[in-house]
């Protein structure tokens, strides 16, 4: 199972999601690409991760050696908090590390990135982020961080200090929606499909 995980304000119809889906598909796993519409509120987020996880223990994955999870930006704080929890790899695109702090600006109504849909991001949703955080990866090594230190919104900083250990790609220059993200498709693909 590979599972998406998009950002804040962000949809299965994102870039990054769109180009992943093609891409594993092209290789012959578009079966096992799960890529939900996340709910604003990060508890139901994870409830809804979860559940497609356990659906596929349930048919017989062992997530330790056949759950890959994707993360880009808040997408990557849950993939960090399912990693932790499952003990299977992540690959983390540009992601929150302190989600507390940082959505904490976020509370109010917002515009979806990829339609014209409204949410509201409420102050007990910086609780659910603060209450499901993890520490630091206990096994860096499952880990690949693509990181940009042209991203407006977050400090490349804190993400290569808190994965230390991991696989890096640090980016000279980018953005927080890393863009130029075709131009890493592969070895972004090759890291999901590596055998464990």
């Amino acid at each position: 199972m590979i599972l998406y995980l998009h950002g804040f304000r962000s949809s299965p119809q994102s870039t990054k999601a769109s180009l992943l889906a093609r891409a594993i598909s092209e290789a012959g796993r578009g079966g096992d690409w799960r890529c939900p519409q996340l709910p604003p509120s990060p508890r139901r987020a994870m409830e809804l991760a979860n559940r497609l996880i356990e659906q596929e223990i349930a048919r017989g994955m062992q997530p330790q050696n056949d759950l890959v999870v994707l993360g880009s930006s808040l997408g990557g704080y849950y993939a960090t908090c399912l990693a932790e929890a499952w003990q299977c790899r992540a690959l983390l695109f540009n992601p929150v590390v302190h989600a507390a702090r940082d959505l904490a600006t976020q509370v109010g109504e917002h515009t979806m990135w990829n339609s014209e849909e409204r949410f509201q991001f409420l102050p007990e949703y910086v609780d659910e982020l603060a209450d499901m955080a993890t520490g630091r990866p206990a096994h860096p090594e499952r880990y690949y961080l693509l990181a940009a230190k042209g991203d407006e919104v977050l400090d490349w900083r804190e993400m290569v200090e808190w994965y230390e250990g991991c696989d890096l790609r640090l980016l000279e220059g980018s953005d927080h929606g890393i863009s130029d993200f075709e131009q890493w498709l592969p070895e972004v693909l090759e890291r999901i499909l590596r055998p464990h």
